[in-house]
């Protein structure tokens, strides 16, 4: 019997953003589709050129636009920033064209320019995690990564830089109206961050599989991410072939849904504050972090007799993942394993992590929201094993 099968429906919600547009080409559209929306966009992206194409597309169908730059990791300042930029130029939507982070500050600048109290007000672990109370400008996301899958949650996740911690603005109210998902926009990201961003898609996943928040409808979106995954994820990272390239932009999106209704894992609870003390790339953290955290998972249910469905949730990444119809969860801990080291993905402590390190970490971790979707609570010395193996 699969784990599916004991996946008993329950209570359970699930929202995604307005309208999904999929497609190779399908930028094309976003001039129509934004008219429809507004008059005026404010249009981030991270200065790099790319969004020349986007902005004449707008242009041709009459919507005004302003450029606002969002490089690098998104912080409070620059998002206050370009909420006023958004206002002093009277946008009535906001268009992000990038990766998770400049979806990410999009999304939240586009939830500011109409809520305009401190944005600490309004944030997780660092603020009074207060509700948004005015609707966001419409929001349009253009992913030009496969991995975040930003561009169907509910949240932006913002650098805390005073308190070195990567924190969450989250509201139902941020869910985009519309995510134009172009699978061509990724054929010239390179390969590393291509198996970078594609680990973070695996993780994000694999993590809702297993988290006590899943639903039935998660399970089956973030199965089949897994599969895309698992088929397409080395030739993406190695060959970058167009399929596998469309099959991982795929995977990003199952991600996505996936996390915004049944939580994320100890993984995730890492990288928020590895994210804001070292320079290290959000995928990177994830991938180093993912078989370790798997391992301690699986060790842990067993130690303490925890759920057998997740155990066999596990057994049933495992098989995708490797392809063998009888693999135990330590062979699918071993697929992981490898597939980060045959994708040559850096260990943290190429960023400057140190062992002494570790320990505040560790506590940071443990305040995470993501933690909350972890399938089992891990002992400090169980977090500590698993972030010294990705050192």
């Amino acid at each position: 019997m699969g784990a599916a099968a004991l996946s008993a429906p329950s209570s359970f919600e699930f929202a995604t953003a307005a309208r999904i547009v999929f497609g190779a080409g399908r930028l094309r559209e976003a001039g129509t589709i934004a008219a429809e929306l507004g008059a005026h966009a404010l249009v981030v992206e991270s200065g790099s050129g790319r969004a020349e194409a986007l902005v004449a597309l707008l242009h041709e169908q009459g919507v005004a636009t302003t450029t606002f730059h969002a490089r690098g990791e998104p912080t409070i300042a620059l998002v206050e920033q370009g909420a006023r930029v958004a206002r002093d130029a009277q946008c009535d939507l906001v268009i992000a064209l990038g990766g998770g982070s400049v979806i990410d500050a999009g999304k939240a600048i586009a939830a500011l320019v109409t809520n305009r109290a401190p944005v600490r007000e309004y944030l997780e672990v660092v603020g009074n995690a207060q509700p948004l109370t005015e609707r966001p400008l419409p929001f349009v996301a253009i992913p030009t990564t496969a991995g975040t899958g930003a561009e169907v949650t509910r949240n932006a996740v913002l650098l805390a830089e005073e308190e070195r911690v990567k924190v969450s603005l989250r509201s139902p109210l941020m869910l985009p109206a519309v995510a134009l998902v172009d699978p061509e926009l990724t054929y010239s990201v390179p390969p590393d961050v291509t198996a970078w961003t594609g680990l973070d898609a695996l993780t994000q996943c694999l993590e809702p599989f297993v988290s006590p928040k899943s639903n039935p409808l998660t399970d089956g979106i973030a199965r089949e991410g897994l599969v895309r995954a698992a088929r397409s994820l080395w030739r993406a990272g190695r060959e970058g072939s167009f399929a596998a390239r469309e099959d991982m932009a795929v995977a990003s999106l199952c991600g996505g849904l996936a996390l915004a209704n049944a939580k994320l894992g100890a993984v995730h609870g890492f990288a928020a504050p590895l994210g804001g003390m070292f320079p290290i790339p959000h995928g990177v953290a994830c991938a180093r972090l993912l078989a370790p955290v798997a391992e301690a998972n699986v060790r842990a249910l067993a130690d303490r007799r925890g759920s057998g469905t997740t155990v066999l949730r596990y057994e049933e990444v495992a098989r995708i993942l490797t392809d063998k119809p009888h693999a135990d969860v330590f062979e699918g801990v071993a697929a992981l394993h490898d597939l980060v080291e045959e994708l040559k993905v850096p260990r943290l402590g190429a960023y400057g992590l140190r062992s002494e390190d570790v320990p505040n970490v560790v506590a940071q971790a443990k305040r995470a929201s993501s933690m909350q979707g972890n399938p089992v609570v891990l002992t400090d010395e169980e977090l500590v094993t698993a972030l010294e193996a990705a050192l």
